[in-house]
C-alpha cells in the first residue's frame, strides 16, 4: 500500500474518447487505447495561473480561473485522443472543428441555462409576488433542462463509453486518495461516483445561482441576462469552494448528505468501467503521482 496523499494534496480529470486524462500539481498526462489496443500516453507540464499569479489563486476568484484552463486543456485533449482513437475510415475532427464545436456548445448553454430561464422568470414575474420563490421556479426549470440534456446523452452509444471511461477515472483517483497501490483489482473495489467531479459541480452551480441571482430583485429581462453573465464568475467561484470543501471532508456524514445529490446524477454521468479501461486510467495516474 502507498502512503495516503495529503488532503491538500488534490488530483482529478476527466474522460476522453477512448482514454482519461489526469492532472495532478503541474502534470498532465492523456492516455488514450488505440484501436490496435495499445496505450499511448501525451505528457504535459503545465503551472496553472492560480500558482502563477497569486491573486488568481485567490478563494473565490481560483474557481473561475480553473474552470476556464480546463476548458481549453479539456478541449485539446480531446483533440488528441480524438486523433489517436478513431479509425482509418473515420472521420477525425480538426483543431477548428473542435473550437467551433465548443463555441456552438457554449452558445447553446447560455442560450438554455441564462436567456430561456430569465425569459420564463419574466413571463412569471407578475404571478408569483415572492422574489425568493420566483428564483426557486426558474432555479428548478433550469435544472430540469440539465437534468433533460444528461438523460438525452444515454440515448447515444458513444457517450456510454465514454462515462465507462469517467468511471475509470472516479475509480482511479478514489484509490490513490487512499493510498492503495494503482492496480486493477485494487481499482476496480471503488465507486465510480466522486464528490469533486464536475457533474457535482455543475449541480452546485444550479443551486448557489438561485441564491445570488435572488439578490437581483426583479429586473427586466435584458438587464436580468446581463446581471447573470456578470456574476457567473462569483457563481463558479462559490461552487468551486463547496466542491473543494466536500471532496476534502468527505468522511463527515454531513458533507456526504450534502454531496448526495450530486453522487446521485453521477449514476447517469458515470458507468462500471471495463478492466481494460481501468489500465488506460491507472497509465494516466501514473503519470502525474
Amino acid at each position: 500500500m502507498n502512503q495516503k496523499p495529503n488532503p491538500e494534496d488534490v488530483a482529478g480529470g476527466q474522460a476522453l474518447i477512448e482514454g482519461v486524462m489526469m492532472r495532478h500539481g503541474n502534470k498532465i498526462a492523456s492516455a488514450v487505447r488505440t484501436p490496435d489496443k495499445e496505450i499511448v500516453i501525451q505528457e504535459r507540464y503545465y503551472v496553472p495561473l492560480t500558482k502563477r499569479y497569486k491573486v488568481l489563486g485567490l478563494p473565490f476568484i481560483r474557481g473561475s480561473v480553473t474552470l476556464f484552463e480546463m476548458m481549453i486543456i479539456g478541449m485539446k485533449t480531446l483533440l488528441f485522443s480524438a486523433e489517436l482513437a478513431l479509425t482509418e475510415g473515420e472521420k477525425k475532427p480538426r483543431p477548428w472543428e473542435m473550437t467551433l464545436s465548443m463555441v456552438f456548445s457554449f452558445s447553446l448553454a447560455l442560450c438554455f441555462f441564462i436567456i430561456v430561464p430569465a425569459y420564463i422568470f419574466t413571463l412569471l414575474k407578475s404571478s408569483i409576488e415572492s422574489t425568493v420563490l420566483l428564483n426557486i421556479v426558474e432555479g428548478c426549470f433550469r435544472l430540469g433542462i440539465f437534468i433533460c440534456f444528461l438523460l438525452a446523452t444515454l440515448l447515444m452509444n458513444d457517450m456510454k463509453r465514454v462515462f465507462m471511461y469517467h468511471g475509470a477515472e472516479h475509480k482511479t483517483v478514489f484509490a490513490w486518495e487512499n493510498g492503495q497501490e494503482l492496480t486493477v483489482e485494487n481499482v476496480q473495489t471503488y465507486s465510480t461516483r466522486h464528490p469533486r467531479c464536475g457533474t457535482s459541480f455543475i449541480l452546485v452551480v444550479m443551486i448557489i445561482s438561485i441564491l445570488v441571482f435572488s439578490l437581483l430583485g426583479r429586473p427586466d429581462f435584458l438587464h436580468r441576462v446581463l446581471y447573470k453573465l456578470m456574476l457567473l464568475p462569483i457563481v463558479a467561484g462559490i461552487s468551486y469552494e463547496i466542491i473543494r470543501f466536500t471532496g476534502k471532508y468527505r468522511e463527515l456524514k454531513w458533507v456526504q448528505v450534502m454531496s448526495w445529490p450530486g453522487l446521485i446524477l453521477q449514476k447517469i454521468t458515470t458507468r462500471e468501467p471495463t478492466e481494460d479501461q481501468i489500465e488506460v486510467a491507472i497509465a494516466a495516474m501514473k503519470k502525474v503521482i
